[in-house]
């Protein structure tokens, strides 16, 4: 999204601080992550419940061991070595079995709550205004519903989990070391404060190689969105650019290499440390035991039973502070996903909507002193526009390219909000409207075509889908489209092809007509709907807008005067003011600035 830059000092000289920079740089507190999981309580409650008793059977084990090696075997008592091993087996069915159980609640829940976390950035964004897609690059917003979404999965869906087991494990097995002996647990245990100095560290680390990665990524991701859509690979093919094109794809590549390297390997060296210190400190607990001052205060089973768990302590431990290292370079992701989550939606449903029927709307358009100015202009696109367009009648808007027409049209539909003044449709300003009831009123159909690559059927489908075949028949002829359509090897099951580019752009916008002609809106806009066909085809096409336009308000925008003749009325836009207003004729008799266009 577009925000101011600011600048800060560098060894360069000043450098600029990208909004997305800007982004990374949000504290996201973890009490707003953590509101993520609250829908799922009780089933971490489970999962954290059956971690504990995990936990506290497994504890079980060193002691059975040391019984094992002090009494069992020195005696040959072969009853109490029987049962001895038996409870070894049965603590390590128990907690295998609980593992299994744990892991399906927690990964269960961490997917639904991936889930949600998707629908709801999906969901957010849709709502999102037109300005906010024609200022935001496409595949920034795919990067951060899939790669940045991805990237939290593994935090996600296990560190709650991963917390409560390796937080059980070391508390279980600290409070048995102490058990066994209190005074080798100190010389275990002296490792512990600067472990947690080192992980800190590490993790500031991760944090700011995570959010470069996830820039990156989200500029890979864009190149692949221009460079290998249809349209981008026709633009690069006909100039020549396809190396170029493959050159700036490979160096973003190649920073993501390095970049991936960087967060693998950060802290490699500090935890490599940790493995050594823990992986020698057994060797200290033996010269310990071996001391003439310990000599006969510990037995052999104790001595193993103890190495047993200071070894089995490094890995939830190190698996604890990894998680903390996770979490605080996972920060970087959550600061991007919340900050689509927080992006306040200009053009949204009223907290108290007009209820209205769309069947039964008559289609009375007014608009009244408009003014509108996009985002970051000086320069008003549309000022001090009145109109009225009775119900059942037809209004034609032209003027030269930039007047501001396509623009008014986008206020009728509401894709945008005036500025200043009102649009209403039978006396109800659209801001007060449901959005899905103002797309039922009105139906638009526009010069730039966008059909899904899907089939001809759920193309038209996709505006009413409960539609018969027969109704979506029926507006394909409307569109003058059925014939060309019913030639195709596969009819209405043909696949039009990523972004229809198997259709020419006049069959594209019938297609769209007939589309739009499903819905039968009671307000039709039509911007430059004709400008793509042929005059003979524009003809056809004309004759079908005029028997279908009987009952319903057409707002029309057109270069080619030629389809607004029949107009009830004519508004002449030039730099976003009415210059002149009127019909065909008496616009043509005043010789101003429609007879100049006419001519």
């Amino acid at each position: 999204m577009d925000t101011p830059t600011t600048h800060r000092e560098g060894r360069g000289g000043p450098r600029t601080i990208s909004p997305a920079e800007k982004a990374q740089a949000r504290q996201v507190p973890l009490r707003r992550v953590g509101r993520l999981f609250a829908p799922y309580r009780w089933q971490l409650a489970t999962v954290t419940a059956i971690i504990v008793a995990s936990s506290i059977v497994a504890m079980a084990s060193p002691f059975l061991l040391r019984a094992v090696i002090d009494r069992a075997l020195p005696e040959r008592d072969l009853t109490l070595l029987s049962r001895l091993v038996l409870g070894m087996v049965a603590v390590a069915v128990v907690t295998a079995a609980l593992g299994v159980v744990q892991t399906w609640l927690s990964t269960r829940v961490g997917q639904q709550v991936m889930h949600r976390l998707r629908t709801d950035v999906f969901a957010h964004l849709h709502r999102q205004s037109i300005a906010f897609f024609t200022r935001t690059r496409t595949g920034e917003v795919q990067s951060r519903i899939t790669n940045d979404i991805g990237g939290m999965q593994t935090v996600v869906t296990s560190t709650a989990t991963s917390i409560a087991s390796n937080l059980t494990t070391v508390v279980a097995t600290a409070v048995a070391m102490v058990a066994l002996s209190w005074r080798l647990s100190l010389i275990s245990l002296v490792v512990l404060p600067p472990s947690i100095w080192l992980t800190r560290r590490v993790a500031r680390m991760r944090r700011e190689i995570t959010a470069q990665r996830q820039r990156e990524l989200a500029d890979l991701n864009v190149t692949i969105e221009e460079g290998l859509s249809i349209s981008g690979v026709q633009l690069s093919k006909t100039l020549g650019a396809g190396g170029a094109l493959v050159d700036r794809f490979a160096a973003s590549s190649a920073r993501l290499v390095d970049l991936e390297l960087r967060s693998d390997l950060a802290g490699r060296w500090r935890m490599a440390s940790m493995s050594v210190i823990f992986a020698a400190i057994p060797a200290f607990i033996y010269l310990g035991a071996g001391l003439p001052g310990a000599a006969g205060t510990l037995s052999i089973g104790t001595l193993v039973a103890f190495t047993a768990l200071q070894g089995g302590l490094f890995r939830p431990l190190m698996g604890l502070l990894d998680v903390g290292v996770s979490v605080t370079a996972s920060m970087a992701l959550f600061a991007r996903i919340f900050e689509y989550l927080d992006l306040p939606v200009e053009v949204d449903d009223p907290a108290d909507p007009v209820d209205i029927d769309p069947r039964r709307a008559r289609g009375h358009v007014r608009i009244e002193g408009v003014t509108f100015t996009y985002p970051g202009s000086d320069t008003a696109a549309l000022a001090g526009i009145t109109l009225d367009v009775p119900a059942g009648t037809g209004l034609a808007v032209v003027g030269h390219t930039g007047s501001g027409k396509s623009t008014l049209a986008a206020l009728v539909s509401r894709l945008h909000d005036p500025t200043a003044g009102r649009v209403t449709i039978d006396g109800v300003d659209l801001r007060d409207l449901r959005l899905t009831d103002l797309a039922a009123v009105v139906g638009v159909v526009s010069q730039e075509t966008y059909l899904l690559h899907t089939t001809v059927r759920e193309n038209l489908r996709y505006a009413r889908p409960d539609a018969t075949d027969g109704e979506i028949e029926d507006a394909a002829r409307a569109a003058q489209i059925h014939d060309l359509i019913a030639a195709l090897p596969d009819g209405y099951d043909t696949m039009v092809g990523s972004r229809g580019h198997r259709f020419s752009g006049g069959e594209k916008q019938r297609l769209a007509i007939a589309r739009t002609l499903l819905r039968d809106p009671r307000v039709l806009i039509l911007d430059e709907a004709t400008s793509a066909l042929d005059t003979e085809t524009e003809r056809a096409v004309q004759r079908a807008f005029d028997e279908l336009a009987r009952g319903r308000t057409t707002i029309t925008i057109a270069h080619r005067l030629s389809t607004v003749r029949d107009a009830d009325q004519i508004a002449v836009l030039d730099h976003g003011r009415i210059v002149e207003s009127g019909t065909h004729a008496s616009l043509l008799d005043r010789a101003g600035r429609y007879a100049t266009l006419a001519a």
